[in-house]
């Protein structure tokens, strides 16, 4: 028999400094029996350090025609495509037309990413950014995930504070354009 899905619960504070966000979310997350923990921590985080009005999870993996994270606006049109982990070329591509912003964060080496977008059609490719952490950071903080947990995330001038389950971390938040 197959395994489905893992739900997991979060409530995360948000305290966002640099975008002027503070958010209290109670987050339910289901992962995908193919998706680690670093891809499912890397989900949370871009959710969080997206925090907007009309944004929501997708399918996440199991989604083909959708990114990890998407916002919409009261009309139903899509605002921010944001992709987690390494996504190729072409859902980058479509997801530049679709959306007003795109934005990938991955837990990934961005040295090792940037190379496989590097000169491929990608619709406004050079406002597209890649972002990423400190390396371990996604790691260390996925190792503290349980079913049920409590997160706080804090940004301050691009450095993330970041609590799970009593597991205190920090990061900077590094940006690498696309194009």
């Amino acid at each position: 028999m197959a395994t489905g899905a893992v739900m997991h619960t979060f409530d995360v504070q948000v305290a966002d400094v640099d975008r002027g966000v503070y958010e209290d979310l109670s987050l339910r997350m289901a992962r995908h029996p193919s998706e680690t923990d670093a891809f499912m921590m890397t989900r949370l985080l871009a959710y969080c350090l997206e925090c907007t009005d009309g944004i929501a999870f997708t399918e996440g993996v199991s989604a083909t025609d959708e990114p990890a994270v998407l916002v919409r606006d009261a009309t139903g049109a899509i605002t921010a495509w944001i992709e987690v982990g390494a996504p190729d070329a072409d859902r980058l591509h479509r997801g530049s037309k679709v959306a007003d912003r795109t934005v990938v964060y991955s837990h990934r080496d961005p040295a090792k990413l940037l190379p496989l977008w590097a000169g491929k059609k990608i619709h406004r490719a050079e406002e597209i950014s890649l972002r990423t952490f400190d390396a371990g950071f996604v790691d260390a903080a996925a190792s503290a995930v349980q079913r049920r947990n409590a997160v706080t995330l804090s940004v301050t001038e691009g450095q993330l504070y970041l609590d799970v389950n009593g597991a205190s971390l920090s990061s900077a938040l590094h940006e690498h354009p696309l194009g």
